[in-house]
């Protein structure tokens, strides 16, 4: 049942309004009490007194359309604790406004030059709201440049969170009118990635990635023949716990640029996880999403699909520190292989399987899927590990993936020619001894310690046992007639490198090279 309030209650009425209001609530039982006090300007204690009143004969009483300010007495006296308040919102249109983001759950548009707002795809999204300035505010204490909604406002049959962003432009928009920009773009994009992916959240502040990851991978398992199906969860489920934010939907649409500050926004996706569901969600957003047709990628993002091909393989470059094309490779396939599942599950939610374009990209997805499922063993990576074939054709990669760990301490360049002639030496010897005549891959880690700052390089392979520090030194003092070929490799990383040593552990060829800065 409804009723209204209106004007002013005060000791001058409150009596008289207490006993019209029991009058029309007697033999009301049942269904809910509303008061409508959209048109309610004023109210005391006398006035809260007859509400208290009301509440206590009627539990489920709800007040609605409260204006600002009497929601502020409502709120300082513990009524909106004790029973439901709704405020009163202004309304907003977005008729001829620009859409500046667009994100799972909503979508972002600026209403004048100072603000921009997000109106919510769930038209009863007060919750969501809720949910959303929340997380925003942990983020912006934890270290997160972000805006914080101001306000909240009814949008057609939804409502919105109203965001000061004064003169700002996403940098899908820098992208789409500064080409000369994209590595600026990259660049600072990566550098708020890398800060969002190191700052660690107490615990039970966002909800768990993982979690969510092996409720889609039980979706869609079933499309799938079943080892490939068990194998896809399997590697879920092996990826850690991680305490550390990722965005969850990190694109360019959602990183404006106000005032020289880059700023991160739509924030009701944040979790805490392992960094490869973040690097899923960009592959789906500048790659996956695109493949079939490329104009989705201009509707959306406002670019073209070879700025975002360009853009993606940039990013993830500077994200892993290397231009190592076989890292790179490695990372990026297990980014696609979660990345084919979010789509073939959303898809298939969407009814994807009743139309004949759904099927078509369905079939695409699950094509790529299986076959990555058949090399990739493990979804989890580092950034200072590779994994690559032991031949000698890959030696340069190798090269390249030490080099650019190197760079990143500011190795020497005395040190660093040291390091790159004994890292050739026992990668050859790998490639020439541990699986012969077949072939094998390695693991190639690089890891940096303080005090002294040291390097270390570790190379593990699954070989035959073989301990090349068991051999004895050749005799380096022997004229050259009488000195066999050979035998200098390891003999010259010794002398180079601070320290050298090996283990077989698990089956395992382990090799260690430390060298001092």
């Amino acid at each position: 049942m409804s009723m209204k309030l209106t004007g002013r209650i005060d000791s001058n009425n409150a009596a008289i309004l207490e006993k019209d209001l029991l009058t029309e609530l007697e033999g009301q039982t049942g269904a809910p009490v509303v008061l409508d006090a959209s048109g309610l300007e004023y109210i005391s204690s006398a006035g809260l007194r007859v509400l208290l009143r009301i509440r206590k004969q009627h539990p489920d009483m709800k007040i609605t359309g409260v204006s600002s300010e009497v929601y502020e007495i409502l709120d300082m006296t513990g009524f909106t604790e004790m029973m439901q308040v709704e405020k009163a919102y202004r309304v907003v249109s977005i008729e001829g406004c620009e859409e500046i983001g667009r994100g799972a759950n909503g979508t972002i548009y600026r209403i004048d030059q100072d603000n921009v707002v997000k109106v919510y795809n769930n038209s009863d999204a007060l919750a969501d709201i809720q949910h959303e300035r929340e997380v925003a505010r942990l983020a912006l204490i934890l270290g997160i440049p972000t805006a914080i909604s101001y306000d909240v406002v009814r949008v057609g049959e939804s409502y919105g969170s109203v965001f000061e962003l004064l003169n700002a432009r996403s940098f899908s928009k820098i992208l789409a009118t500064e080409p000369d920009k994209l590595d600026w773009c990259v660049q600072e994009y990566v550098a708020l990635l890398k800060k969002i992916h190191g700052t660690l959240v107490p615990e039970g502040k966002l909800p768990d990635s993982r979690k969510w990851w092996i409720g889609v991978v039980n979706q869609v398992r079933n499309e799938l023949p079943e080892e490939a199906g068990n194998k896809l969860l399997r590697m879920v489920e092996a990826i850690p716990y991680d305490d550390h934010m990722i965005h969850g939907d990190y694109h360019t649409k959602n990183v404006e640029l106000q005032n020289d500050e880059v700023l991160l926004i739509d924030m009701d996706t944040l979790e805490v996880g392992h960094p490869i569901f973040e690097l899923a969600c960009m592959f789906n957003a500048f790659i996956g999403f695109n493949e079939m047709d490329h104009q989705v990628i201009l509707d959306f993002q406002g670019f073209d699909y070879e700025t975002a091909r360009i853009f993606w393989r940039k990013s993830l470059a500077a994200y892993l520190g290397t231009g190592c094309e076989t890292k790179l490779r490695e990372v990026e396939d297990k980014a696609r292989i979660l990345g084919y599942t979010r789509m073939i599950r959303r898809s298939i939610r969407r009814h994807g399987l009743e139309t004949e374009k759904g099927r078509a990209e369905i079939a695409l997805w699950k094509e790529h899927l299986l076959e990555l499922l058949e090399k990739v063993d493990t979804l989890i990576f580092a950034r200072n590990e590779m994994e690559i074939e032991a031949t000698d054709e890959n030696l340069s990669e190798v090269q390249t993936f030490v080099e650019d760990q190197l760079g990143a301490v500011d190795c020497p360049p005395r040190a660093q020619m040291q390091i790159g002639v004994a890292v050739e030496e026992i990668f050859i010897n790998i490639a020439h001894y541990a699986y012969a005549p077949d072939k094998g891959k390695t693991a190639v880690r690089v890891e940096v310690s303080d005090d002294p700052v040291t390097v270390s390089i570790t190379f593990v392979d699954h070989g035959v046992p073989y301990d090349p520090l068991a051999m004895p030194d050749p005799d380096v003092t022997l004229p050259a007639g009488e000195r066999p070929v050979g035998g200098l490799g390891v003999f010259l990383t010794k002398q180079l490198m601070d320290d050298v040593s090996y283990e077989y552990r698990d089956g395992q060829n382990i090799l260690t090279l430390k060298k001092k800065l």
